[in-house]
């Protein structure tokens, strides 16, 4: 495996595409060395015959469980970044890279979230469990996550993937600095946060791209709009 590129991994869902392109160029154009990016697509993994189960009732995205699929995609080899497409990378992306540790399976941000909210974007349930979020961005260890196999991912539930009951244990489970994954409804408040020390922005509710969701994280929603007209800007 290639360690002098970065491997990423981005969960897709058809009603987020536009989320999906922004995050994208935001990686681009941020980043300082060259990154491998793949959307993971279900219907592409289905028809690859590495993903076939059922969609859950309790399901909010068409990746809640495809990112699971990582350390397969990659062989069991070197290290990887999963991400869920709702985001916008304020900074390097190398510099969280820099941050794998071998002695974990995998590094996330270890939210303390008790979610209040019922639903969250277009109607979806919004289901609380712990360590909610955690497997939202995720750098993970591969060779380190061999007990993900396809047949495991297709057959395990939801909280056995979400809650990492597939590790011997937390201590297996690195934190990362809660600026790599700063939930708009969790972290944010108009009255008390410092916007130049946050390196990534998640809506984990649902974010500008929605119509209804324009204005989700104030000032921080422009930030998203002015990197949506630089991704498709025309050049004379």
């Amino acid at each position: 495996m290639n360690d002098s590129i970065i491997h990423i991994f981005i969960g897709y869902d058809h009603r987020e595409r536009a989320a999906t392109n922004v995050l994208i160029d935001s990686i681009y154009q941020k980043t300082s060395v060259p990154v491998s990016i793949t959307p993971l697509v279900t219907p592409q993994l289905k028809k690859k015959g590495i993903y076939w189960r059922e969609r859950d009732s309790k399901q909010s995205t068409d990746f809640s469980f495809t990112r699971f699929l990582v350390p397969y995609l990659m062989n069991y080899e070197g290290w990887a970044l999963f991400m869920d497409c709702d985001m916008l990378f304020l900074d390097d992306v190398n510099k969280l890279w820099s941050l794998k540790d071998d002695r974990y399976a995998l590094l996330c941000v270890n939210h303390k979230q008790k979610t209040t909210q019922k639903t969250k974007f277009q109607g979806e349930i919004q289901t609380s469990y712990p360590k909610k979020n955690w497997s939202s961005l995720m750098l993970l260890n591969c060779s380190r996550c061999k007990k993900l196999s396809v047949d495991y991912v297709n057959r395990a539930s939801g909280l056995e993937l979400h809650r990492f009951l597939w590790l011997n244990g937390d201590d297996e489970i690195g934190n990362l600095d809660p600026a790599w994954n700063f939930l708009i409804d969790e972290d944010f408040s108009e009255d008390n946060f410092n916007k130049s020390e946050i390196k990534n922005i998640h809506w984990t509710l649902g974010g500008p791209w929605f119509k209804d969701q324009r204005y989700m994280g104030g000032e921080l929603a422009s930030d998203w709009f002015n990197a949506r007209n630089e991704s498709i800007k025309l050049w004379d």
